[in-house]
């Protein structure tokens, strides 16, 4: 069989693979960061009787979680940088370690239902990475 110009072009296209998933993961993930960042900036006081979790810690967890700026902007940089997207896998690994570790140590007294936040938070961080790391095996 003749081989095309179609045939070069799709096997090229899978050879150097995609960044859409990483770039689509890197932007959930930077959204999602974002926002619970500012919730725990702006909402707490509210907060701190609600998950047990003190002001002293939700202030500079708030104000940490900014960097989902930094995350929006490796992904939406032309070509995602690997090395920026092995970062923010290796930070969203670490969060969700520190959240077992502070549900598990009781280390913030957490009431029940801040308890039960921090791991769905480690839960959904965790999936960011799992779909970070396809991503970058797609690039």
């Amino acid at each position: 069989m003749a081989s095309t110009q179609y045939d070069r072009v799709a096997s090229d296209a899978r050879a150097t693979g995609t960044d859409g998933f990483a770039r689509l993961a890197l932007k959930l993930d930077g959204v999602a960061t974002g926002l619970n960042g500012i919730a725990y900036l702006a909402l707490a006081t509210v907060l701190d009787s609600f998950f047990g979790v003190p002001t002293a810690v939700q202030y500079p967890v708030g104000a940490f979680l900014l960097y989902a700026v930094g995350v929006l902007v490796i992904g939406t940089r032309k070509e995602i940088s690997r090395t920026g997207l092995m970062a923010v896998i290796v930070a969203n690994l670490l969060w969700v370690v520190l959240s077992l570790v502070v549900v598990v140590s009781g280390v913030l007294s957490p009431t029940g239902v801040g308890a039960v936040w921090i791991v769905l938070q480690g839960l959904t961080v965790g999936g960011f990475a799992m779909l970070q790391c396809i991503g970058l095996k797609r690039m």
